[in-house]
């Protein structure tokens, strides 16, 4: 959100970074655990100036926002984009890209004109409305179309709304194909905005790049044809990536002349304790649990503090844990100032007089939650009710949270773009702020807390999408035949496969061609072709059997290991057991408990090579990139202790397997390469296991990903291949272009994996090297030394 938005102060006063991270170490063990500090100095802000052709009306409106002008770079996007320029500006978190775009889109509906705007989350879409409605512009009818938009609402916004905020979704399965409803807003269209683009990568990025296709043949069916103005967070070729998602070249504004204060950003690495995981490994304490401790701490003095975790029930589990520790600060007031995890300073005494009250001063944020609830954690948080807030990457755009002061990261967040706009998203008002990456147990955070050259002084990453996929093209043109019949002046328009792909349609039954076009004859819903979040079909309500109130959903892939009959299933820090999941009803029922343990679901996984696109020779082995058909079942759950992790049981499911076609890159080598290593005494088996693993915990150094977008397999005989193969696979139907990138930097891919393994400090494999948290096979067979010299084997020419 745009910087000048009224925010209510934090009840309390946090203290001064330098001092806060002090005494977040103190003078105990914690010292060890940090790896690197990174100091980003602050910046001055530009001359802010206001362009002449803003009218007086708008410009009064935001003088009492305390807007006195634009920075240079907003002032340059702006009024590209009014004088009908498409443009892009990707600068930094807080930078005031939505003041960039909101000046010429008001300025837009002020001379009669409508506008769209385009987020990835609801949350967005409400902030921004929250914002514009403060304006109390009188020509300004602005709304939210969205899921949780009531029916009487939404025909009021397609007959009278001038700025409609929405989202892809919506756009797919409503607005475009009842585009006649919404005649008068298309025609009067002057200005499309589409926030926080750089979410719109993978395969979910290319079904938007399609539906912001299917977008642009709308509006010019209605005769207009809008601007379009990106907004992102800092990206590799932001007008590149511009031009995919929109199919239009795109100026490109990334000068950031705004206002920053500086950020300490702290790398750290929990500390190994004295139990033993699976093979005997010491097991390091986890990046959640270490968290929650600095969560808490924080909390106590006074700091306002956003968790980022990298799943639903882990930032349950932060929330509640922190939540546990304030309860036992309170219950149990420290003796004395040695004994608390803060050292005084000179802001003053680590903790108020009154404890009390503070464990309800942090709560969890996640997608899944009501629409109620996450209005009301979101205002909570903002007014400063809530002083943590534990959540997924529901909060890593741009909702205005400022005043925040402190961010911890849960994990590397799978880009650097994605590290900085959590990180960014304290110090919004020009304080200093602290940012905490906490490593998990895994192969690549471990490399990136020592190798902090890996992060800071590097570019981000591109924005990868692929809308030429078929698999993401072909249900795209059914739905456009759908909304209108395709003609063959349209096919340009949805890239230099759409021919082809239109006729695969027609020999599939799917379209039909008549002499005017292409049509879509059949009963169902064209819209129902295209899962653009790739959640698999129809979302699994979660509804609590006793009292059939509905807690929330998930999606159905992730059903099959998260709420299969007998998980552990948590929701806003209470714990569930999951009694039936019916996938045909599309419901999971589940009942209050309190168990000692945690579930972990296990897999099987099966791969066929269907076809290989390119190879070539790789050492002594060979290198392909293909097509593939994968089978996932889930096929049992392991009960572990809470406390320890300690396996005490498991219990067989019977659910139905998933098939995905997609691509992946696999290496292979001959048996005559492979037989030293049996004869050396390792297990050629656990060899390739392992390689596999670490080799999906690095990739994401060389694409943009994160290891839960990919797969693996790897045996030491393939059907396929008849040779030992090592598969690493694109987690999305189709592909999502990560495996070809892993083809392409094969062998600096490879040597990374190899370096990290070899530099892991135990002795036969850990989570921090070979071991991986989504092995459905639990991590066995596994060997560390096999593993370093099969790769040595395959590096060696």
């Amino acid at each position: 959100m745009p910087d000048w938005k009224p925010v209510t102060a934090s009840p309390t006063t946090p203290r001064r970074v330098g001092t806060l991270l002090d005494s977040l170490l103190g003078t105990g063990p914690r010292r060890g655990r940090v790896t690197h500090v990174e100091h980003v100095p602050a910046r001055q802000a530009g001359q802010a100036e206001w362009p002449e052709w803003v009218p007086e009306t708008l410009i009064s409106r935001l003088a009492r926002q305390g807007v006195e002008g634009l920075w240079p770079h907003q002032a340059e996007a702006a009024s590209l984009a009014y004088r009908g320029q498409n443009v892009i500006i990707s600068t930094g978190t807080a930078s005031g890209k939505s003041l960039a775009y909101l000046v010429p889109a008001l300025t837009h509906v002020l001379d009669g004109g409508t506008v769209l705007y385009l987020t990835p989350t609801k949350a967005l879409a409400a902030d921004q409305l929250e914002t514009l409605r403060g304006l109390d512009l009188d020509p300004l009818r602005a709304a939210c179309y969205d899921g949780d938009t009531p029916y009487e609402e939404r025909i009021w916004i397609t007959r009278h709304a001038n700025y409609v905020l929405t989202n892809p979704d919506m756009m797919h399965r409503t607005l475009l194909p009842r585009h006649a409803r919404w005649t008068t807003f298309w025609r009067r269209l002057r200005m499309v905005v589409v926030d926080e683009c750089h979410g719109y990568r993978g395969v979910f990025g290319s079904h938007v790049a399609q539906i912001l296709r299917r977008l642009r043949r709308i509006c010019a069916r209605h005769g207009s044809h809008p601007v379009f103005m990106l907004a992102s967070a800092t990206a590799g070729e932001p007008g590149l990536a511009g031009k995919r998602l929109t199919g239009l070249d795109m100026a490109e504004v990334t000068a950031d002349a705004s206002p920053r204060g500086a950020t300490t950003f702290v790398l750290w690495e929990p500390p190994l304790t004295d139990l033993r995981g699976e093979g005997g490994a010491p097991v390091r304490r986890t990046a959640n649990a270490e968290t929650a401790d600095l969560l808490a701490d924080l909390v106590a003095n006074g700091v306002r503090t956003l968790a980022f975790v990298r799943s639903r029930r882990g930032a349950e589990t932060v929330a509640l844990a922190a939540r546990a520790r304030l309860e036992e600060l309170t219950a149990s007031p420290f003796p004395s100032e040695a004994d608390a995890p803060f050292s005084s300073g000179p802001d003053g005494p680590p903790y108020g007089t009154d404890l009390a009250g503070l464990p309800a001063k942090v709560a969890a944020y996640r997608a899944g939650y009501l629409a109620d609830d996450r209005r009301a954690l979101e205002r909570a948080l903002r007014s400063g009710e809530l002083l943590g807030l534990a959540t997924t990457n529901a909060l890593e755009l741009g909702v205005d949270v400022s005043g925040l002061d402190a961010v911890l990261i849960a994990g590397w967040p799978g880009t650097i773009a994605s590290l900085w706009q959590q990180a960014g998203r304290a110090g919004r008002q020009g304080q200093d702020a602290l940012a905490v990456l906490i490593a998990r147990d895994d192969p690549l955070d471990t490399y990136l807390v020592h190798h902090p050259e890996a992060l800071f002084g590097r570019p981000v990453e591109a924005i990868v999408l692929d809308p030429d996929n078929p698999y993401v093209l072909g249900p795209h043109l059914c739905a456009a035949a759908a909304e209108l019949p395709l003609t063959e002046d349209d096919l340009p328009l949805f890239g230099p496969t759409a021919r082809d792909v239109v006729d695969d349609l027609v020999r599939r039954g799917l379209l039909r061609r008549r002499p005017s076009g292409w049509y879509w004859t059949r009963r169902e819903r064209a819209t129902d072709l295209a899962d653009i979040r790739g959640s698999g079909g129809a979302p699994i309500q979660v509804v609590e059997a006793a009292t059939g109130l509905l807690l929330g959903t998930v999606d159905e892939p992730s059903a099959h290991s998260t709420v299969h009959e007998g998980a552990v299933y948590l929701h806003q820090g209470e714990t569930f057991l999951v009694d039936t999941l019916d996938l045909e009803a599309e419901v999971a029922l589940v009942s209050a408990a309190q168990p000692d343990y945690t579930t972990f679901a296990r897999d099987t996984t099966e791969i066929t090579v269907l076809e290989s696109l390119r190879s070539r020779p790789l050492g002594p082995g060979e290198l392909h990139f293909g097509t593939v058909e994968v089978t996932r079942q889930v096929v049992s759950y392991l009960k572990r202790r809470y406390q320890t992790g300690e396996v005490i049981g498991e219990e067989p499911l019977d659910l139905p397997p998933r098939t995905l076609r997609t691509r992946a890159v696999w290496w292979t080598l001959p048996p005559e390469r492979v037989l030293p290593l049996a004869d050396a005494g390792h297990h050629v088996g656990g060899a390739a296991h392992a390689a596999e693993h670490a080799s999906i915990g690095l990739l994401p150094l060389f694409a943009t990903c994160d290891r839960w977008d990919i797969g693996g397999v790897s045996t030491e005989l393939h059907p396929d291949t008849g040779t030992l193969t090592v598969f690493v696979y694109d987690g999305h139907e189709g592909g999502a272009g990560i495996a070809e990138r892993g083809y392409a930097s094969a062998a600096q891919w490879l040597q990374a994996t190899r370096e990290a393994i070899a530099s892991c400090e135990c002795d036969h494999g850990c989570p921090s090297c070979i071991q991986s948290p989504k092995c459905g096979n639990g991590n066995d067979p596994l060997d560390k030394q096999g593993a370093l010299r099969l790769l040595a084997t395959l590096l060696s020419s």
